[in-house]
């Protein structure tokens, strides 16, 4: 379910007439480095829009995308209504990052390696993030990589802020193996090609 406080918007999308150039661009981008890609297609409409529901416009300070690609989550997110300028998008493609620079001018373009987020970021932060949103392909991780991603991106976010993450599995990309976070799922997408749910992970501020 959509949280509550959306933001509706005239800002023209980028989108609609570029859609089929961005598909030919990610199809072009799996078929060079499948599990760098992990999806043949940029997230779909509905699925950007779920992900960005999990992020509330009004809890100041950057939000962190990873693995926007070609901008469909982050396009949501602004929609949303986060300004341009408080995103920080981390692309290792560096043909999406000259495309993300077009689309979205104001916002902090990084090329870098999202698996090693306090490296990548060091010096970019001047805050606690507000969430982090990400759609890199975990699965194509092994697990302890996935728990560090996790964990470094818990490090540079507020306390309870949350790291969304979408997956095209029916399992979640991270386990909840303790009771270190909070875990909670959207319903399954069946309208993404192919159909994707929201994974949500707060970490729990234990006294």
């Amino acid at each position: 379910m959509l949280q509550s406080f959306q933001r509706p918007t005239t800002r023209k999308s980028p989108f609609k007439k570029d859609r089929f150039q961005d598909e030919a661009r990610f199809l072009r981008s799996w078929l060079e480095r499948p599990l760098a890609i992990g999806a043949i297609t940029p997230s779909g409409k509905i699925l950007a829009r779920t992900m960005a529901s999990y992020v509330d416009p009004r809890i100041p300070g950057p939000v962190i995308e990873l693995g926007p690609g070609t901008g469909p989550v982050t396009d949501a997110l602004i929609r949303r209504g986060i300004e341009q300028e408080r995103l920080i998008l981390v692309e290792f493609n560096p043909e999406f990052c000259r495309l993300l620079k077009r689309r979205f001018p104001k916002a902090t373009i990084i090329q870098g390696d999202a698996y090693d987020l306090t490296e990548t970021l060091s010096g970019i932060l001047k805050e606690p993030a507000a969430a982090t949103v990400s759609s890199l392909p975990l699965f194509t991780k092994p697990m302890d990589q996935r728990l560090d991603l996790l964990e470094a991106a818990q490090t540079l976010m507020n306390p309870g802020a949350p790291f969304i993450q979408f997956t095209y599995a029916v399992v979640p990309p991270i386990p909840s193996r303790s009771d270190a976070y909070k875990t909670k799922a959207s319903n399954r997408i069946w309208r993404n090609l192919p159909p994707a749910r929201v994974w949500v992970y707060n970490k729990v501020d234990h006294p």
